[in-house]
């Protein structure tokens, strides 16, 4: 009885350029997604940050009974927040998907994550507007 034992050779790859350019740009969609993160953080403290000021000035209505109050930034700072952790999901899927394209040689261009980018952002740009508006 003799054993049949696979060896598993190393994957060639074809075009190291191109499999570089894949990951930078991954990289890139995962700064994105970490800026969005601190952004949507930076959002959401900063309502408070600003009631504590106002607190200890003097100038505020607020009183020690209620709990404190966010306001819209809160929900802007968590829709930010989760929406960076999506993106980076969704760059690790699309490296992936990339990756295997390149590797059989049938790349198609998909620009998914790119229209979830702009209209995210599109639409938490128009509500920050309209929120400072408001505000004023």
């Amino acid at each position: 009885m003799s054993e049949i034992t696979e060896v598993k050779k190393p994957v060639r790859v074809g075009n190291r350029r191109v499999h570089m350019a894949n990951e930078r740009t991954f990289l890139a969609w995962v700064r994105t997604s970490i800026g969005l993160m601190a952004f949507g953080f930076v959002v959401e403290r900063f309502a408070l940050f600003i009631k504590q000021m106002s607190y200890v000035l003097g100038k505020s209505n607020i009183t020690i009974a209620l709990p404190p109050s966010h306001g819209y930034s809160a929900i802007a700072g968590i829709f930010l927040v989760g929406l960076g952790a999506l993106m980076s999901v969704l760059a690790f899927i699309r490296y992936k998907k990339v990756e295997r394209q390149i590797n059989e040689d049938t790349y198609q261009t998909s620009s998914l994550l790119n229209i979830l980018l702009t209209s995210s952002v599109l639409a938490v740009g128009i509500f920050l507007v309209i929120y400072l508006i408001q505000s004023t």
